[in-house]
């Protein structure tokens, strides 16, 4: 049954994590749906519309990653968590490429897990109190949560499209990482700045030379007229 939150399904193989999770999100309001491989995961989710995914990586029949890709390759832009083991570093990258939201390494405590699902939806939602933005060729809706550049609507995922707002919404203002992760993610001393990076990555690859994001070596990032 959803709850008030909202259903989330959680892809995860190993009964005793899946458990812990599904309790501690019906804990705090959302509905949960457990699928135990990846192939049953990806129909639960056409069939459930669910409100966020939690995936691990390691899954039979279909990874984590395959799933995610076949989730976006359809353009269902479904906030995703991904949930690697330690030494998936290479996966988890490509899994934040291919455009899951966020990632959680285990072992992790349950509290965090449902923390990060409220503001990965938080993130989806976006700010209230909308405008559009407007840099070069791109122009950003806060109200719709589009981007289009020369009028073409381009795709991206809920961090990626909060991640471009915030920079936005402070032309020229040089962010370190750190501000990023506290500022746009919500995780302050949060210690892997890669994250911000690889999300820096995909939103140029996908506004090509319209895209207004410029490094500031040894600090950050800024938002800049293209050209400039």
């Amino acid at each position: 049954m959803t709850a008030a939150r909202g259903l989330v399904l959680v892809v995860e193989d190993e009964p005793a994590i899946a458990d812990v999770q599904r309790r501690y999100l019906v804990r705090e309001g959302f509905g949960v749906h457990v699928e135990a491989d990846g192939a049953a995961g990806l129909q639960a989710a056409r069939r459930m519309r669910p409100v966020a995914i939690v995936l691990d990586i390691g899954l039979p029949t279909m990874d984590g990653i395959a799933f995610c890709r076949a989730l976006r390759d359809a353009d269902d832009w479904t906030p995703v968590l991904l949930v690697t083991a330690r030494g998936e570093e290479p996966d988890r990258i490509l899994g934040l490429e291919l455009g899951a939201d966020d990632y959680l390494a285990k072992p992790f405590s349950p509290r965090e897990l449902v923390a990060r699902v409220k503001t990965v939806l938080r993130r989806s939602a976006g700010p209230p109190g909308a405008a559009v933005d407007t840099l070069g060729r791109l122009s950003l809706d806060r109200r719709t949560r589009t981007v289009r550049v020369d009028g073409a609507p381009v795709e991206l995922t809920a961090t990626e499209f909060n991640l471009l707002a915030h920079l936005l919404r402070h032309p020229g203002r040089v962010h370190t990482r750190d501000q990023l992760l506290a500022q746009v993610w919500g995780y302050p001393g949060y210690r892997d700045t890669r994250m911000v990076d690889v999300f820096v990555s995909q939103l140029r690859a996908k506004l090509g030379d319209a895209s207004p994001i410029r490094t500031v070596r040894g600090v950050g990032y800024s938002a800049r007229e293209p050209g400039t």
